[in-house]
């Protein structure tokens, strides 16, 4: 047998979700050629189970990593037909049926052969991959359902902090002398055991503050649907938006059902779709809300394109409280995604150099780097006077 054809073969199926936005390590591949030795090649569910375990590490890719294995199995490993579940096979058959699969991996594809495709032709192909790099300004009322239901599967984590409690810890940088004083009344008094303790982490809190003005109307739902999918993921949240005036609207995005938290929310709001005033609405929060939310560390979002119909001075003056309230301020701005776009509105010039992070929210893949990025953050600003860390 060809080992190096058989391998070669073997790792098609991690290159092919590579290729189709599925990020699969070195590592991921070495384990899933390993874990083949130990499986029955034969078995399409085997094989299945083995390649989804070791090689998909986000929900959203399970649709997409379907297609793509029913196209390995059947033009690599089932030669073009479809495997048959129902079928049962003697332990015989199918001991042959694995050193046929096994023999047939273990030489090197012909030109012949029929070649893999990342799309599926029956319209299975994953609506994630699919409208990932659309904007959200120019799907389709359809479209806009299928990314409503993606956003919904997301699940987000902030960066954590070390508390002032302590918990018992195998490692850590303290004794726990309560805990070695109480092992050694066993021992007459003698210390023979230590036991060490370490602060206890805690993710910390995410305020979202999202613009509803009229030049935000085109993304002022999908905002709506990222607030309610952080506040279902993360224990410790707040929501707020502005348009003329700041709204709360932390509890009604806590129901249940989607659609009844964001025609809640959308109700509360009086001033939706109309003029923007971005430092009133942040002097609000800052007077009436920033003593309550912003405890312990807590990460600001901010999505609005910066367009400041009010006083631009003013909007400075909350942006620098703000920044050195929070852990860490983040400034969302569809129109970041375009390559021509350059920050030179009055608003969003004053208020950038008190932004920690300045990121495009215009698709469902800056909503995945988003995501990606709360839960990598680490801050640089910590060594700064007044900072809350």
């Amino acid at each position: 047998m060809d080992t190096g054809h058989f391998l070669e073969n073997i790792l098609l199926l991690p290159r092919l979700m590579r290729q189709a936005g599925i990020p699969v390590s070195p590592e991921q591949s070495r384990d899933f050629a390993r874990a083949l030795t130990l499986i029955d090649l034969g078995s399409r569910d085997q094989v299945f189970h083995t390649a989804r375990s070791l090689l998909v590490t986000r929900k959203e890719h399970l649709r997409l990593f379907e297609t793509l294995f029913n196209r390995f199995w059947r033009s690599v490993v089932r030669g073009g037909q479809a495997p048959r579940q129902e079928e049962r096979r003697p332990r015989r058959a199918r001991r042959e049926k694995r050193i046929d699969v096994v023999s047939l991996m273990s030489h090197k594809a012909q030109p012949s052969d029929p070649e893999i495709e990342i799309g599926d032709r029956s319209g299975s192909f994953s609506a994630a991959e699919a409208l990932q790099r659309k904007s959200f300004a120019e799907m389709t009322p359809e479209e806009l359902e299928t990314v409503r239901r993606l956003i919904q599967e997301m699940r987000w984590q902030a960066a954590r902090r070390q508390t002032r409690r302590r918990v018992a810890a195998s490692k850590g940088g303290s004794l726990d002398l309560r805990r070695v004083l109480r092992a050694a009344v066993r021992h007459n008094g003698v210390p023979l055991e230590l036991f060490w303790q370490a602060r206890k982490e805690k993710e910390r809190p995410l305020v979202l503050i999202a613009d509803i003005s009229g030049s935000m109307e085109k993304y002022a739902r999908v905002v709506l649907q990222l607030f309610y999918s952080v506040t279902h993921s993360m224990r410790d949240t707040e929501c707020f938006v502005f348009g003329t005036r700041l709204t709360r609207i932390t509890a009604a995005l806590q129901i249940k059902n989607i659609d009844r938290a964001i025609d809640d929310a959308a109700r509360q709001v009086v001033d939706w779709s109309g003029g923007t005033r971005i430092g009133q609405s942040l002097q609000r929060f800052n007077r009436c809300w920033s003593r309550r939310v912003l405890r312990r560390g807590a990460i600001v979002l901010i999505v609005s394109d910066g367009w400041e119909r009010g006083d631009v001075t003013l909007l400075q003056q909350q942006m620098q409280f703000l920044s050195r309230r929070c852990y860490r301020l983040i400034w969302l701005n569809p129109l970041l995604g375009h390559e021509a776009y350059e920050p030179r509105v009055e608003g969003m010039a004053a208020a950038l150099p008190y932004i920690d992070d300045f990121l495009p929210v215009h698709n469902f893949h800056s909503l995945l780097a988003l995501s990606q990025h709360l839960g990598q953050l680490r801050s640089q600003r910590g060594a700064r006077a007044g900072v809350t860390t």
